[in-house]
C-alpha cells in the first residue's frame, strides 16, 4: 500500500517545518559554546519536552505497543508488565538530582566526563567518552531503521534510502542550529507523535465493535502490571524493572551524554533538576498509553487477522498504520514516527568527541576559534555513522528493536556508571585502578553476553541485569586495585 497524497503533504509539511526551525536558530548561533549549550539559557519545560522526546525515540512509538499485544510473538508479554520498568527510571533520575546533577553544575564544565578528567585524568575522560560515541551510534542508527520499516511500505523506496532520507533530515537541523535546534525541534517532536499516536487509538477504538468498552474488557484480563518473582531472566519483574530500570536510568540519564547536554543547558541547576525529575512521570504515563494502545490492537486483530502473520511485537503497530489508518491520519501518524526516529544525539556525540578527545589532544581550550568547525564537521561525521547502522540493521535476527537498544544500553551505561561511582564515591582510587575496573566489567558483562567458549555458556540473565552488575564490577574491581597497590607497612 502506498500513501496517499494528503498523507504525503502531511508529512513534507512536518520536515519542512523541522528544518525550518533548524535554519531560524541558526541565526542565533555564536561560537562552539553556544552552538553546543545554547548558551546554557534554555527554559525548563524546553528541556523537559527535550528530555522525553528524545528517550521515546521511534522505538518507544512503534515497538511498546506489541509488548501488549501477545499472542506468543516473539517480544510480547500481552500484559502491561513492562511499567515494571520505567517505575525505576524515576527511581534512577531521584538518584541523579541527588548524586550527579550538583557535579554538573559546578564550573562550566562542557560534558560529563569532564568530571571524570578531574578525578583520573584525560585517558579515563576519553575512553569514558568513545564508550558513549559507540553506544549512541548503535542505538540510534537502530532507531532510524525500525522507522524506515515503516517509511519503505509506504512510498516506493527501499530500507537503505528511507534511513538515509530520515537521517539527513536529522543531520541539517542539527548541523545548522546546534543545541538550540535540537531542543525547540524535539518541543516540536514531542506534539507530533502524540497527536499522531491519539489519533491511531482514535482510529482504533472507532473499529472496534464496543469501542472503549472492549478496550477496558481485555485490560481487566491482560491488566497485570506487577510480577514479584524472582526471575532474573526477565525483565518483567518487579525486581528486574525497579533495580535494572533505576541502573539503566542513571546511566542513561546519569552519565549519558545526550541527556547531560541538556542540563548544561539549563538557566540553573534547579531548572535542570525540575525538567529532570517529570520527565520521569511523563514517560512512565507515556509507556501507560503504548501499552494500552497494545492490548487494543490485541482485540482489533483478534476479529480482523492480519493475511501474513505477525513475526515479531514490533510488526503490530506498523500493520495498523499501513493498512487501518485512512488519509490524513495515515500522514499525522507516519509524521508522528517519523518524528520519534530523528536523533537528538548528533550535537551531543559531536560535543564528546570535540571535547573530551579531539582539543584535548591538541592541548587546545573548549573556547578556541576552531572549536566551532570542528563540532560542525562531527555532526557531519556521526549523522553519516547512523545512518550506516541504520541501513545495515545490525543483525536484529527476530528480536524486537526494544530488547535491542535497552541491551546495548544496558551494557556500555552500566560500564560508565561504576567509572563515576569510582571517581566520586572513593578517594584513594586512581586512574589506572579506573582502568582496571573498567577491564573487568567489560570481561564479565561479555561473559555473561556471550559465555567462554569450553568454560561458559551465555548467562540467561536478563540484559537489562547487564547494567547494575557492570557497574557493580567496575567499581569492586576499581577499589580491589587500589587496595591490593597499595603500599604495605
Amino acid at each position: 500500500m502506498s500513501i496517499g497524497s494528503l498523507d504525503l503533504a502531511v508529512l513534507i509539511a512536518y520536515v519542512a517545518c523541522v528544518l525550518g526551525v533548524g535554519f531560524a536558530t541558526r541565526r542565533r548561533t555564536g561560537g562552539a559554546s553556544d552552538y553546543l549549550l545554547g548558551a546554557r539559557d534554555l527554559p525548563w519545560w524546553a528541556l523537559l519536552l527535550s528530555i522525553v522526546a528524545t528517550e521515546t525515540s521511534a522505538v518507544t512509538v512503534l515497538s511498546t505497543p506489541g509488548l501488549a499485544f501477545g499472542g506468543g510473538l516473539k517480544g510480547s508479554t500481552g500484559d502491561l508488565r513492562f511499567l515494571q520498568v520505567p517505575l525505576g527510571y524515576v527511581v534512577g533520575r531521584l538518584v541523579v538530582v541527588a548524586w550527579l546533577l550538583p557535579l554538573y553544575c559546578r564550573g562550566q564544565v562542557m560534558t560529563a566526563y569532564e568530571v571524570l578528567a578531574h578525578r583520573f585524568g584525560g585517558g579515563v575522560r576519553k575512553l569514558a567518552s568513545v564508550i558513549f560515541l559507540v553506544t549512541r551510534t548503535l542505538g540510534d542508527g537502530l532507531r532510524l531503521y525500525l522507522t524506515a520499516l515503516v517509511l519503505k511500505l509506504l512510498l516506493p523506496i527501499d530500507l537503505t534510502t528511507a534511513v538515509a532520507i530520515m537521517g539527513t533530515v536529522a543531520l541539517v537541523y542539527t548541523w545548522a542550529g546546534g543545541m538550540r535546534a535540537v531542543v525547540w525541534t524535539d518541543v516540536l517532536q514531542f506534539g507530533v507523535y502524540m497527536a499522531g499516536a491519539f489519533a491511531a487509538f482514535a482510529v482504533l477504538l472507532a473499529a472496534l465493535p464496543g469501542g472503549t468498552g472492549d478496550v477496558i474488557a481485555a485490560l481487566g484480563e491482560r491488566g497485570r502490571v506487577f510480577d514479584f518473582s524472582f526471575d532474573l531472566t526477565s525483565k518483567y519483574t518487579f525486581w528486574t524493572g525497579l533495580i535494572g530500570g533505576a541502573v539503566l536510568s542513571l546511566g542513561s540519564h546519569g552519565v549519558d551524554q545526550m541527556i547531560v547536554q541538556r542540563y548544561l543547558a539549563a538557566r540553573s541547576q534547579q531548572q535542570a533538576a525540575l525538567a529532570l525529575l517529570l520527565s520521569g512521570v511523563v514517560v512512565l504515563l507515556q509507556f501507560a498509553f503504548f501499552l494500552v494502545l497494545g492490548v487494543g490492537l490485541a482485540v482489533f486483530y483478534a476479529a480482523s487477522p492480519p493475511a501474513t502473520p505477525f513475526a515479531t511485537g514490533d510488526d503490530v503497530f506498523v500493520d495498523f498504520i499501513v493498512h487501518h489508518t485512512p488519509d490524513g491520519v495515515r500522514g499525522l501518524v507516519v509524521g508522528a514516527v517519523f518524528a520519534a526516529a530523528l536523533s537528538g544525539s548528533l550535537n551531543s556525540c559531536a560535543s564528546s568527541l570535540v571535547n573530551d578527545v579531539v582539543l584535548p589532544l591538541r592541548g587546545l581550550p573548549p573556547d578556541h576559534p576552531s572549536a566551532l568547525r570542528l563540532a560542525k564537521g562531527a555532526t557531519l561525521l556521526f549523522g553519516g555513522l547512523q545512518i550506516a547502522v541504520g541501513a545495515s540493521g545490525l543483525g536484529l535476527h527476530g528480536r524486537t528493536v526494544i530488547e535491542q537498544v535497552l541491551g546495548i544500553a544496558a551494557l556500555t551505561l552500566g560500564l560508565l556508571l561504576g567509572l563515576f561511582a569510582l571517581g566520586t564515591l572513593t578517594s584513594r582510587v586512581r586512574e589506572g585502578h579506573a582502568l582496571i575496573g573498567l577491564v573487568a566489567g567489560v570481561a564479565v558483562d561479555l561473559a555473561l553476553k556471550f559465555g567462554v567458549p569450553g568454560l561458559l555458556a551465555p548467562s540467561p540473565l536478563d540484559g537489562l541485569w547487564y547494567g547494575a552488575v557492570g557497574a557493580g564490577t567496575v567499581f569492586v574491581a576499581g577499589v580491589a586495585a587500589s587496595v591490593l597497590s597499595s603500599p604495605r607497612r
